[in-house]
């Protein structure tokens, strides 16, 4: 705007202007002049000042769908909370028969408070029905494989050599042994396709291997032998960040933890139910599947609080999961939180903890993750 009001100083300066006539057809031409000089000030001073205003208005129409959205979605984090507590009171299992896992009585849930414009979705996914990726290797101690998670991988890596003709044998290896090293906390390396920081510091940029637990998954595209393919996707089975946790830790001690690595048998996915089975039974996953979800009309008809329950399934009497790896129950959740106003979207995803401080106490909701974008 200043620049404009420069320019109008320069054209109206009497040296600057040139008389096109004498006598009263000179003066009524500078009089023309001047007043179409100053029509012109004034429509560009509007027009600049209509402009400043406009982006002022739009960012502040942004700014404020954004505080609306934030305050959407975490009021969506605070309603999913609020239906896992109400879980907890009722039962110890957990699993894909409950108000929290059916997509539309969460949907009718959310849409009891309403918002005045704007919509917001609410989905909740058990943390426990994955594979806790630091249960690889014992905790607290940290130095040796945990067996019955080491036959879990090699299982799961089988599954994902089948589902992809580019994955060979070895490459599956180089990422349980690699991974190993990564989270164990000495230094030497796990037979010849193993890692630790030797290898790391060739890299470019070089840099330390862990010796200790991931705290966030993406720390997995640092391990050797690990693609970004095999991390977000792989051919029929989805990436390993869809079906892999960090979380799972539990104290034991003032100061050291160790990472049970038991999955929920009732909310596992059907790569990592495939992997929890026996070699020779992994073909029955599905059947498990099918057995969680049988219904009667709107009722469920199978009992899932037993830990034994899928020796129910035809043909899987014989079979013995680890109990190492198996539990029916969990009280950690993965939520998201969707809120969408005016075409502007935004998702807060929250990882919950569920806790009862002592006995005398409600239960809590600890979060132990919350992120926005």
């Amino acid at each position: 705007m200043q620049s404009t009001i420069q320019r109008m100083r320069r054209w109206l300066d009497p040296r600057n202007i040139r008389l096109i006539g004498k006598g009263d057809e000179g003066r009524r031409g500078i009089a023309v002049i001047l007043a179409l000089a100053t029509m012109l000030v004034v429509v560009s001073v509007a027009l600049e000042l209509h402009i400043t205003e406009r982006n002022n208005m739009i960012g502040a129409a942004v700014t404020r769908d954004r505080i609306t959205l934030q305050q959407m979605a975490a009021s969506g984090v605070h309603i999913a909370m609020a239906v896992l507590l109400k879980d907890r009171q009722e039962t110890e299992s957990v699993s894909l028969q409950e108000d929290w896992a059916d997509a539309e009585t969460m949907a009718a849930i959310v849409e009891t408070f309403p918002f005045e414009a704007g919509k917001l979705e609410v989905a909740i996914i058990d943390e426990m029905g994955k594979i806790q990726i630091n249960a690889l290797v014992q905790f607290p101690d940290g130095g040796n494989f945990n067996d019955s998670h080491r036959l879990l991988w090699e299982r799961f890596a089988q599954l994902a050599i089948a589902a992809d003709e580019e994955l060979q044998h070895d490459d599956m290896l180089t990422l349980i042994h690699a991974l190993k090293d990564w989270l164990d906390a000495d230094d030497n390396i796990t037979e010849l396709s193993g890692a630790e920081s030797d290898y790391y510091q060739t890299l470019d940029p070089p840099y330390e291997a862990k010796n200790g637990p991931l705290d966030h998954l993406s720390e997995l595209l640092l391990v050797k032998g690990v693609t970004p393919e095999m991390y977000h996707g792989m051919a029929g089975i989805g990436g390993l960040s869809q079906y892999l946790t960090v979380f799972g830790a539990e104290k034991i001690g003032d100061q050291q933890f160790t990472f049970p690595g038991k999955i929920n048998i009732n909310t596992a996915e059907l790569p990592v139910l495939t992997a929890m089975l026996p070699f020779e039974y992994a073909e029955f996953a599905p059947l498990l599947i099918e057995h969680r979800e049988a219904t009667s009309g709107s009722v469920f008809t199978n009992d899932l609080t037993r830990q034994d329950w899928y020796k129910q399934v035809p043909g899987m009497a014989g079979a013995t999961i680890d109990p190492g790896l198996l539990t029916v129950s969990s009280d950690i959740f993965r939520i998201i939180a969707g809120a969408e106003i005016n075409g502007v979207r935004l998702t807060t995803t929250a990882v919950v903890e569920r806790i009862k401080p002592s006995e005398m106490d409600p239960w809590q909701c600890k979060v132990l993750k919350w992120e926005t974008e």
